[in-house]
């Protein structure tokens, strides 16, 4: 069976990340005032934070639609592909897959196979790399989906935003415990819950006492497991930190694989500038 991978622009794959594994990636739509953008498409990372510092008005979101990933789906079955492993932002912050699973009726010229990441950003990212291993190595759809969940099932997320007000305007935060971090201007540490929502889990007074309680958490977690370990290092026009953090992350923990990502609009919309995160887990590349 020819297998095809699929996600959205949320995972923040690079073109040669996409291309080098053969995954389409389908692009969310970003909106300031009356123009929708494409994420990456018509509007890069740069130019997304640049409009966001100078525009008065601030930006939304708007959820891939049936219309836009039927053209993607058919464009794949016209390629000869029997099946598409569908891999998307987290159910818990956007109704784009129980949307996408009451359409499956609809789609009848391949057979699609819906994945809630449950996250965003790097951590989707690698579950698509994980399916597009897999599919270079033979392995069937319920094989892959098997994959998917044990990889699902160790990744973590933890965030730190520089200013809460854009996860509370745009409703994507889900505790409100969070909105007294925000009223004593400090640094909440945000992560995903089972649901995949945004929950705020801690409170620290600066981000350097932030990535002092990420690293915590790191270390409990590699310290308790017996496989590699992935760490990707996630920041939102915030580089130079973001160097730092890597920096000090492979002095701390050698063995494991550390890279990085940086958020784009249809994520920073929520997050603004300057934040910053983490995501570990099983490394992909160890799960066959």
């Amino acid at each position: 069976m020819k297998i095809a991978v699929v996600t959205d622009s949320a995972s923040y794959l690079t073109p040669e990340q996409a291309a080098a594994n053969q995954i389409t990636v389908v692009p969310i739509t970003v909106i300031f005032g009356q123009h929708a953008y494409k994420e990456n498409v018509d509007l890069t990372t740069k130019e997304f934070y640049a409009k966001l510092a100078s525009e008065k008005e601030l930006p939304t979101t708007a959820q891939i639609s049936m219309g836009q990933i039927q053209a993607v789906y058919d464009d794949l079955a016209a390629q000869g592909y029997e099946a598409v492993i569908s891999i998307h932002l987290s159910s818990g912050i956007t109704s784009f897959i129980p949307n996408l699973q009451a359409y499956l009726p609809n789609i009848t010229n391949i057979k699609v196979y819906p994945f809630d990441s449950k996250l965003t950003s790097a951590a989707e990212a690698n579950q698509a790399l994980l399916a597009a291993k897999l599919v270079r190595a033979g392995k069937s759809v319920p094989e892959i989906l098997a994959a998917l969940n044990e990889l699902r099932s160790t990744q973590h997320v933890d965030f730190v935003v520089d200013d809460l007000s854009h996860l509370v305007r745009t409703g994507r935060l889900s505790n409100t415990s969070a909105l007294l971090g925000n009223m004593l201007r400090i640094k909440p540490i945000l992560r995903f819950n089972e649901a995949g929502q945004i929950i705020a889990a801690a409170k620290e007074r600066t981000m350097r006492r932030a990535f002092a309680h990420i690293k915590a958490d790191l270390t409990t977690f590699v310290a308790s497991v017996d496989y590699p370990v992935r760490i990707d290092v996630i920041d939102g026009d915030n580089q130079a930190t973001s160097a730092e953090w890597i920096a000090d992350l492979k002095a701390t923990f050698p063995d494991a694989t550390i890279d990085s990502s940086s958020l784009g609009p249809v994520i920073g919309v929520h997050t603004g500038r300057k934040m910053m995160g983490a995501v570990w887990s099983r490394d992909f590349e160890d799960i066959n």
